[in-house]
């Protein structure tokens, strides 16, 4: 039996400036934390001469080609593994479609998983390259890097998306108590929306392609304000990264009208009201999370009682996809 997991995460700053569009031109930067909030795949042989993967469903083949689910098909088809018999499934914390880089996560554990069961060393890079590959090249899903980056290293990172596509990934130069206040400060609502990222991140990158000036304008603040926020953490000052988040949303609101709704708005400025000095919603937007950051999060835990909305408590996570058994 082999058990990887592969954590989740945040967007810290710059969210959207990791797509080839705009990197390829401009170069990209954001920050992204992960958490500790997991996907788990577990891998056992099989005597039954098939391929067995289990997620929402099952699915026995002994042609991968025939496998429905893509990851777990092109991630088989890239390891030269569709010969072998064995069983692998999944399972995670939080629901996909919720703006956690849940995809990402999942794509860098199966591949650490299967690179195991072959007995193969896979390093951090690697395995955050080959998942963008299979993402974006072969399923050509229209996202970003952050997300593989991220699950592989862990860690609060500065990411540079350089215009040949070679990703710089850095740690912040943030002291320990800088990074426990932001911890301790920052609170997750789920919206209850669960959505697929892809067509909102389609509507930005055919925008970006065409060179619609007011997109590139729009991310090109957003990666100014990733910069800030860097520049904020690195100095300990979590009320500026608050006021820069809080521009952010509004920043970000403007790329597409599928990105807030009247209920998210309701729920965003209530929290506001009520102590939250900023926040965003996570992801490409349309549902998933709402994130705040308030210094008294007992006032704001009990003016959010009243909205419904459901918490979800975390810490940052400093190991990326790992083998944990």
């Amino acid at each position: 039996m082999i058990i990887v997991r592969s954590p989740l995460r945040i967007s810290l700053g710059g969210g959207g400036t990791d797509l080839p569009s705009y990197y390829e031109e401009n170069e990209g930067f954001l920050i992204a934390g992960a958490i500790n909030k997991f996907v788990y795949i577990t891998m056992h042989e099989n005597f039954q001469d098939e391929i067995w993967v289990k997620y929402s469903r099952t699915e026995k083949v002994r042609d991968i080609r025939n496998l429905e689910h893509p990851i777990f098909r092109e991630a088989i088809s890239m390891l030269k593994m569709g010969n072998e018999s064995f069983e692998i499934q999944s399972m995670a914390d939080i629901p996909a479609g919720t703006g956690l880089g849940s995809s990402s996560s999942f794509t860098t554990a199966v591949l650490k998983c299967l690179h195991e069961y072959k007995g193969e060393l896979v390093g951090t890079r690697t395995l955050a390259e080959e998942a963008c590959d299979i993402e974006m090249n072969r399923l050509r899903e229209p996202i970003g890097k952050q997300d593989q980056y991220i699950a592989a290293y862990g860690g609060i990172r500065a990411m540079y998306f350089r215009k040949d596509g070679h990703v710089d990934v850095e740690p912040l130069n943030m002291s320990k108590e800088t990074c426990y206040n932001l911890e301790d400060n920052l609170i997750l609502y789920f919206t209850g929306f669960e959505r697929s990222a892809s067509q909102i991140l389609m509507e930005q990158d055919v925008k970006t392609k065409s060179s619609d000036q007011d997109m590139k304008r729009n991310l090109d603040m957003v990666k100014q304000m990733g910069l800030d926020s860097k520049a904020a953490f690195e100095k300990g000052d979590l009320r500026e990264f608050a006021e820069i988040m809080k521009h952010h949303w509004e920043i970000k609101k403007k790329r597409s009208s599928q990105m807030s709704n009247p209920r998210i708005d309701e729920w965003y400025e209530y929290a506001i009201k009520n102590g939250a000095l900023g926040g965003k919603l996570i992801g490409a937007g349309g549902g998933g999370f709402l994130m705040f950051y308030a210094e008294d999060k007992v006032s704001l835990r009990r003016a959010m009682k009243k909205t419904g909305l459901r918490e979800v408590r975390f810490r940052f996570e400093n190991q990326g996809t790992r083998l944990v058994y």
